[in-house]
């Protein structure tokens, strides 16, 4: 380990001096490892790996624009790695908290959808007879009739707003009988 981060560091020093093959050399190295901490780390979280080389890039990206603030008498891995939590970090925020789970693997085991209770057009219109006057006239000009509630208001010289609450309060009260049966 000690060895690998002289290494880096020697490399790095060379490229900050103007060394291109040595730059490229550090790339070449760091980049295994960083892939490898990268998977490692969206494992821990519980992610998918596969969007550890995004990571990577991310973090090869902040290198090559931040490595002017390394400091030439440091060493080089603490300050790439640090880098790379923080591109971690952000790739996990981005994602925020999902948990991946293939459907396929519960196919069989999935419940189909319950199907949808509905009533009869004959127990609908039993059931609309029940009702008072108004809701019912209300209810079978917008529901039935498919009438606008303004024109529904015009037709029973009723306000918008009159028609709205007999509206409401005759599909609650149908709603509740038909679920009585």
């Amino acid at each position: 380990m000690r060895e690998r981060d002289d290494e880096w560091t020697g490399l790095m020093r060379s490229a900050i001096a103007g060394d291109s093959a040595a730059y490229h050399r550090l790339l070449r190295a760091v980049t295994p490892v960083l892939r490898a901490a990268a998977r490692r780390g969206l494992a821990r979280a519980g992610q998918p790996v596969d969007q550890s080389e995004d990571i990577v890039q991310d973090i090869l990206l902040a290198v090559h624009l931040k490595r002017h603030t390394w400091d030439v008498t440091a060493p080089f891995a603490p300050w790439l790695f640090a880098i790379a939590r923080n591109k971690l970090i952000d790739a996990l925020r981005r994602r925020g908290r999902r948990i991946f789970i293939d459907i396929d693997d519960f196919a069989e085991t999935l419940p189909g959808e319950t199907p949808t209770e509905t009533a009869s057009a004959s127990e609908v219109a039993a059931q609309l007879q029940t009702l008072p006057a108004r809701q019912r006239d209300v209810l079978q000009s917008i529901a039935v009739d498919s009438a606008s509630i303004k024109d529904t208001a015009a037709k029973f010289s009723m306000s918008e707003g009159a028609v709205r609450v007999a509206l409401h309060r005759g599909l609650a009260s149908l709603t509740a009988k038909l679920r009585e049966q």
